[in-house]
């Protein structure tokens, strides 16, 4: 039997950009591709959709892990940008309305394809692939999701008038639909790929690790970051020997990356994007802050910053973000951070000292970064630590605001940093749009929207 994707959007592709509202979609829908779900082959190009939903995930990722928290500032127009900055976001906020509907988007895709693989002339070993990177896929932006606004719809359909009707699980039952999803790939993808632009089984151990480790499951992190690390049922990963190597295009200690190309919208370009909100436009600069914290850090990652003093005025610092070129990829997990995964998780078990420590993990980081090396700390101190080192390392990676969440070090935090925080700035808005969609999500707006 032949499938036709049709896909009438209850959630919004991220497809059509302005200039004036960048990573704001237009509303669309009915959108109509003309591929045939037959064989193997054609699943695996109606797959590059939900790929291209990832794509369209990187920059508000970033927006939601930097912006959000003391890394970025707002220093431009957009209101967007400066409702997130501010920390006076409405619920009909442009970067809100993009994450959430690349969500659904992807969901959607991953959802055809489950209903359509069944009823096609397909080898057992090509389902499993085809499903288990489908299933990753949705996984990774129900994770990213669940950690920016709590507990979501969980779509596993493609009928739409259905889907509108879906009410928000809560965040513990979206958590365990993304483990579910995680668990059902691992073990299903080959271990190498042709580029880190295809999920592998490495990213599914990886995700698990960072997974776990937000759970607060100490043990199953340190497992599936070790399996990572040590190459157990992966890739043999190899962390670069200088930092400014490890945030290149397809560098050795790449787990996941975004592949952009100088014909993607939005990718990494000159026209939209991460590089032209940190570099073209200089929307978004690095915070005072966070300037302060990399120059004091003293190592190899100064690099991701330049100053220049005809931009100092008003709130502008003069500091630009240089991390992302025009058409440069972005990472979504490295070994780097696999390492400061299991070193959190050591020492969350008072494995402080010795070869398989904290200690010893961090300052594999640390060596790499040119930076003194930790020694002899109590574990309240190697805790600090880490989270100062994945912050430095990992930065403008859009990590930072679900650290601290997720270690209940928002708001001390917060409150050093700006006056306009408050508790309801954990979560980001239910995008208007959706409520007015969905009557299930008329009552179940986020609390202080």
């Amino acid at each position: 039997m032949k499938y036709k994707i049709i896909i009438s959007l209850m959630a919004l592709l991220l497809t059509t950009f302005s200039c004036s509202d960048l990573l704001t979609p237009t509303p669309v829908d009915l959108i109509t591709n003309d591929q045939v779900l037959k064989d193997a082959n054609s699943a695996r190009v109606v797959l590059t959709s939900a790929y291209r939903d990832l794509a369209n995930l990187g920059a508000p990722k970033i927006i939601a892990g930097d912006l959000t928290s003391d890394n970025l500032i707002h220093n431009g127009t957009f209101t967007q940008y400066r409702e997130i900055s501010n920390k006076d976001m409405s619920a009909s906020n442009g970067s809100a309305t993009a994450l959430w509907g690349v969500i659904y988007s992807m969901s959607y895709v991953v959802n055809f394809l489950y209903e359509g693989l069944p009823n096609i002339d397909i080898s057992q070993s090509d389902y499993d692939e085809i499903t288990a990177a489908a299933s990753f896929l949705r996984a990774y932006a129900y994770f990213v999701g669940a950690y920016t606004y709590g507990g979501l719809p969980i779509v596993t359909s493609t009928v739409v008038a259905d889907n509108r009707l879906v009410a928000r699980a809560s965040f513990e039952e979206t958590l365990d639909f993304i483990e579910s999803e995680l668990l059902y790939a691992l073990d299903k993808l080959p271990e190498e790929s042709f580029n880190s632009g295809d999920v592998t089984n490495g990213a599914v151990k990886a995700l698990l690790a960072r997974f776990y480790l937000y759970k607060q499951n100490w043990t199953e992190a340190e497992k599936y970051a070790t399996d990572v690390i040590e190459g157990n049922g992966t890739k043999a990963y190899i962390l670069e020997e200088k930092f400014e190597n490890a945030i290149t295009d397809f560098s050795t200690e790449s787990i996941l990356e975004i592949v952009y190309s100088a014909n993607d919208n939005p990718g990494t370009s000159t026209d939209f994007s991460i590089n032209n909100l940190f570099v073209g436009r200089r929307e978004i600069i690095p915070s005072t802050e966070m300037v302060l914290a990399l120059q004091n850090d003293g190592g190899s990652r100064n690099i991701m910053l330049e100053f220049d003093g005809k931009n100092v005025r008003g709130s502008d610092n003069g500091w630009t973000i240089v991390r992302y070129g025009p058409f440069e990829n972005i990472q979504l997990i490295r070994l780097a951070e696999m390492y400061l995964v299991r070193a959190e998780a050591r020492a969350q078990q008072d494995k402080i000292f010795g070869a398989t420590s904290a200690e010893a993990d961090i300052n594999v980081i640390r060596q790499r970064a040119g930076v003194p090396l930790i020694q002899g700390i109590s574990k309240n101190q190697m805790l600090s630590a880490i989270e100062n080192e994945r912050r430095m390392e990992l930065c403008f990676e859009g990590h930072r605001w679900f650290d601290l969440v997720r270690t209940g070090r928002d708001q001390q935090v917060m409150d050093e940093f700006t006056n306009n925080w408050t508790e309801k700035d954990r979560l980001w808005p239910v995008p208007l749009r959706e409520i007015s969609n969905n009557p299930s999500l008329k009552n179940a707006q986020n609390p202080g929207y």
